[in-house]
């Protein structure tokens, strides 16, 4: 179908002019018969064009592909990364208050019963030597009942060595503060036949004296003091579109607090710390994975 002629004036000079267009392209260009300047001439259709973009395609880019605000990811981010400092200045100080507690002296009664691990009987007559924290050491011989009692002995490591003629020496070690008891009283001990050659260890507790347990205390408060530093650094940047990586990086530091606990032997000592510390794990593997998302987007529209 041929389309009509066009009428229009030359918008550099007035003169009126008409020019017969083909049917496309919808923009077409003709010179002015009186200043010859180049006249766009717009192919009549039904309806009429709306838009610049729509008279003149090829002036305008393409437009980018829509996104979700990323303010709203880098707030939830900053928001997770704020948890993490909390949780782990929270249970930082808490390990600290444990540490200041342990050093008080305190005395516990360690007791408990010796058994043959055959039969499960009661055995008297066995030799039971108690080493202290300090080295001191308490022998006491079992009961008929096969039971032993020592009184008055101080806070930290507590080792109990149980020997029996024509059976295998067994040593149970075990640890005792105002902060952490790994247990004193209530000790059942097993003895099998065997030689000092065939001796076992039973260790009830990571710590072997209180200087490893406050060892272990001073190094957790320190590595989540900074684990807090990483991640409040990390979540007051977060939201400027510079700092790309900081969200990451804060956030796989608060994905080491439970690791702390695990390395330094104190998840079984503090076991609700370690709950608040995977809490903070949580928030920081969502910082972490959000921040590596946006990175991974930044570089695919790149």
């Amino acid at each position: 179908m041929a389309v009509p002629p066009v009428s229009m004036k030359c918008p550099n000079c007035g003169t009126p002019l008409a020019a017969v267009v083909a049917p496309s392209p919808p923009t077409q260009w003709f010179p002015c018969p009186h200043c010859r300047a180049p006249v766009p001439v717009l192919v009549p259709r039904d309806p009429p064009v709306l838009y610049t973009w729509e008279v003149l395609p090829g002036l305008y880019p393409p437009l980018p592909r829509p996104r979700p605000p990323r303010w709203r990811v880098r707030s939830a981010a900053a928001a997770a990364l704020i948890a993490v400092a909390i949780a782990a200045i929270g249970v930082g100080g808490a390990l600290a208050f444990y540490g200041a507690e342990a050093t008080h002296s305190a005395q516990y009664t360690v007791s408990g019963t010796v058994v043959r691990g055959s039969t499960g009987a009661p055995l008297a007559g066995a030799t039971v030597n108690l080493t202290e924290d300090n080295g001191s050491s308490v022998v006491e011989v079992t009961s008929l009942g096969g039971t032993f009692s020592f009184a008055h002995v101080p806070s930290g490591g507590i080792s109990i060595n149980v020997t029996y003629p024509g059976y295998a020496p067994v040593t149970l070690t075990t640890f005792a503060s105002p902060a952490y008891n790994a247990g004193t009283t209530g000790l059942t001990i097993a003895v099998y036949p065997g030689s000092v050659a065939n001796g076992t260890t039973v260790a009830l507790a990571p710590f072997p004296d209180l200087e490893s347990f406050l060892a272990s205390i001073g190094g957790g408060a320190i590595l989540l003091a900074l684990i807090a530093v990483v991640a409040g650094a990390a979540a007051y940047v977060a939201r400027r579109p510079a700092v790309r990586t900081a969200t990451v990086i804060g956030g796989s530091a608060g994905v080491a607090a439970p690791v702390v606990f695990l390395l330094l032997g104190l998840s079984e000592a503090f076991p609700y710390l370690l709950l608040i510390a995977a809490l903070a794990a949580a928030c920081g593997a969502f910082a972490t994975a959000t921040g590596a998302g946006e990175l991974l987007a930044e570089g695919t529209d790149a």
